[in-house]
């Protein structure tokens, strides 16, 4: 009785290590995969790009997810052709976070417009506008940030120039590059810097509605679009699901592959020509 009493002791005693080995393990894999994917929320926080080791690791742990939910769903061969799209997955994911980062800094344009003309009403100079615009401007965001990037430039002594110029590369965007030529214009020709500031945040603001509205007006016609392209590829996979080995017969036989390589093709190419003629301009 006590021989089975310490067995059972020392079972539980190398169950709680074994469960302490697990945690410690898996602590290690999340804290490796916060950095893999750390490139992923830098780029949707700061809209930097990651570097080229950076992209591999991420594109390396996106095909090992795709390679797995390939294999577990559809088997060997679906697997690598999903992991074989891990790089190109990656590209898409980092364009996406950018572009949502920078969709943020646009939207944010008009409050750095307002508050620049805020603080030089309040008597600042231009470098002193900045650095009062980013403390107490009230801007947040991506256009929050960039503002108190660019006044810790010039509080580590840049020239205003340089700094404005900086602001306006990160940004690459119409409503920043509007901001900075007035700064710099009023800096050479002298006027009401507040007051054009200020006018040029009302029309950014009524460009910034005006858009959205287009975009209202034609959501139903891009939602019918992508439907309609959408279709083919679910009526193939109820297909599959109805009687399964229905698309391999199909790809087996020559006639019907090629119809389906082109029929792939074109669903393709109007999804594109869809995309790109309700894309919306600056």
């Amino acid at each position: 009785m006590s021989r089975a009493v310490l067995l059972a002791a020392a079972a539980g005693g190398a169950g709680v290590l074994a469960a302490w080995e697990v945690l410690g393990a898996l602590e290690g894999a999340g804290a490796a995969m916060r950095r893999a994917l750390a490139p992923l929320a830098r780029a949707g926080r700061s809209g930097v790009a990651p570097s080229v080791a950076e992209r591999r690791r991420v594109a390396a742990l996106l095909a090992g997810a795709l390679l797995a939910a390939g294999w577990l769903v559809a088997g060997v061969v679906p697997a690598a052709l999903l992991a074989a799209g891990g790089p190109m997955s990656a590209r898409a994911v980092v364009a996406a976070r950018r572009r949502r980062w920078r969709a943020d800094l646009v939207a944010g344009a008009p409050l750095v417009a307002r508050a620049l003309a805020d603080a030089l009403s309040g008597g600042h100079s231009v470098r002193g506008a900045i650095a009062e615009a980013a403390a107490n401007g009230g801007v947040s965001g991506a256009a929050g940030a960039e503002l108190a990037f660019a006044a810790h430039r010039l509080a580590l002594g840049e020239r205003t120039e340089t700094a404005l110029e900086a602001l306006r590369d990160r940004a690459h965007a119409p409503a920043y590059d509007a901001v900075v030529a007035a700064i710099l214009l009023q800096r050479s020709a002298g006027g009401d810097l507040a007051r054009l500031l200020r006018e040029l945040a009302s029309s950014l603001e009524h460009a910034a509605r005006a858009a959205a509205d287009a975009r209202a007006l034609t959501a139903q016609a891009r939602f019918t679009g992508a439907l309609v392209a959408l279709l083919p590829a679910g009526a193939a996979a109820l297909a599959e699901l109805g009687r399964p080995g229905f698309l391999a017969d199909v790809l087996a036989f020559p006639p019907s592959a090629a119809m389906l390589a082109a029929a792939v093709l074109l669903q393709a190419v109007g999804f594109v020509a869809m995309h790109r003629l309700a894309r919306l301009e600056p």
